[in-house]
């Protein structure tokens, strides 16, 4: 079996800033919008991607080459869903992150090295709730209440299509409250590892009964809330509240009445590293290939740093193992002014799987959808992130009121809010048209919207969000 590895190689003393050569000519700037020069990736961290066949001699003397050692070994389930020895490691040397970037990467089994980029949930906070006029984002032109502007999730609802608990999805983000009323029946619980102590698939995740808590390796994937961390795991509660909270008459409702959730947290409070997120997309790319969980989409509200060819290539495997991947187009720099994405990379949105890279060949499709922002009246939110090429559709990011943890329900702006509007509208899809491939999923989603004004020349269908006939 040949031998694919990848690392990630810590450093022991502060990171170098970056320049666009030491990238090979891909912006450092990412989706967080922080601003060219601003650190975004793990301060003394790369990753590396060594050549097939690579063997353990080879690696050995790669990491001779900066003086490191290994720290950290990617999860088993990782491994697996690269069809491969895939191995992602932490190794410590004394070397600046440039500087082991540039010496590394002339070793003959060397296939790249990169930084280990820092990504950010795409949220801002503002301050029931369907019948009261709050919940826009689900309305429709023929819903009472009505907005032209809303994901028409209503009008589905009204012709049956209210979705299926056979369709999973996956939220890599920070965890979710899966006691929350509105959440608890449609968060996963693992039928094939129970709570015993004891790795029993085999997957490399003892008792992930609910997902995984990539960010601290351990079965928690929602921690409380803290009086000195309120908003922990409010994010990612929020984003799984739009794509599936239940119709319970209580508060807010998601896309989808009946959908699967699994959480994949990765997400800490000062954000999370693209080697977590990688081991997180792997995580359900092995959870559908080994027990056949019909996972239609990830969704990822966050984003930040530059480009990183590892990250992409998980990409474009959950693409192969037909899984679509939807993304914030990020909320705009530091003035909070969206910036064109076909100019200024957002990653990871901007990412095509049609697209291979040197470790990976391209998938048959694109599977990535790029998600802007629209406000309740139509407008492109001024934060938003927008792109002629690379940002596909628009949907409600602002004032989007949903879930967060303890049984409270909160009201967020961004990007991430828009995302999982589409995420749910790709589950609900999936439920009323079961065998669909995820080529036809993507298609329903960006033909069937609605043409917006504000939308054209700022995105590739000039169009937003409308789930009516799913």
């Amino acid at each position: 079996m040949k031998k694919v590895f990848a690392f990630v190689i810590t450093l022991a003393i502060g990171a170098a800033a970056l320049t666009p050569a030491f990238v090979q000519g891909r912006t450092p700037v990412g989706a967080d919008g922080d601003g060219a020069g601003k650190q975004k990736y793990k301060a003394n961290e790369i990753l590396i991607q060594f050549k097939p066949g690579a063997s353990d001699a080879d690696i050995a003397s790669a990491r001779s080459y900066v003086g490191a050692f290994t720290k950290k070994q990617l999860k088993r389930a990782a491994r697996l869903a690269a069809k491969g020895d895939l191995e992602l490691a932490v190794i410590q040397s004394g070397l600046t992150v440039e500087q082991a970037v540039s010496i590394i990467e002339t070793h003959p089994a060397v296939a790249f090295a990169e930084p280990n980029w820092i990504v950010r949930h795409q949220a801002t906070s503002t301050d029931t709730y369907y019948t009261n006029g709050n919940l826009w984002g689900m309305y429709g032109d023929a819903t009472s209440p009505a907005n032209v502007y809303g994901s028409q999730a209503g009008e589905a609802w009204a012709a049956g299509h209210t979705g299926s608990s056979s369709v999973y999805v996956g939220v890599i983000d920070e965890g979710i409250d899966y006691e929350h009323i509105d959440l608890a029946a449609n968060v996963w619980t693992n039928p094939f590892d129970p709570v015993d102590g004891v790795d029993n698939d085999g997957n490399g995740f003892a008792d992930d009964a609910h997902g995984w808590d990539f960010f601290q390796d351990n079965n928690s994937v929602y921690d409380g809330v803290r009086p000195s961390d309120y908003d922990t795991d409010l994010h990612g509660t929020h984003v799984a509240g739009t794509i599936g909270a239940l119709s319970n008459g209580r508060g807010v409702v998601g896309v989808n009445w009946n959908v699967t959730m699994i959480s994949a947290k990765f997400l800490g409070p000062d954000g999370g590293s693209v080697a977590d997120a990688i081991d997180a997309i792997n995580y359900f790319i092995d959870l559908k290939t080994r027990h056949g969980l019909n996972i239609v989409a990830l969704n990822n509200s966050w984003g930040g740093g530059g480009y990183s060819q590892a990250l992409h290539d998980a990409v474009i495997r959950a693409a192969k193992a037909n899984i679509l991947f939807t993304a914030a187009a990020g909320n705009g720099n530091l003035a909070g002014i969206g910036q064109n994405n076909d100019k200024v990379g957002s990653y990871p949105s901007n990412y095509n799987t049609t697209v291979g890279t040197s470790t990976e060949s391209a998938a048959s499709y694109d599977a990535v959808i790029a998600v802007a922002a629209l406000t309740s009246t139509g407008a492109l939110a001024k934060y938003s992130n927008y792109g002629l090429t690379t940002v596909d559709i628009g949907a409600p990011g602002s004032g989007v009121w949903s879930t967060s943890p303890n049984n409270t329900l909160t009201r967020l702006d961004g990007t991430s809010m828009a995302t999982p509007h589409v995420t749910g509208g790709i589950a609900l899809y999936a439920a009323s048209h079961p065998g669909a491939t995820p080529q036809q999923i993507r298609s329903a989603v960006l033909t069937t919207g609605v043409a917006t004004s504000s939308l054209a020349n700022k995105t590739v269908t000039g169009k937003r969000l409308n789930v009516s006939t799913f």
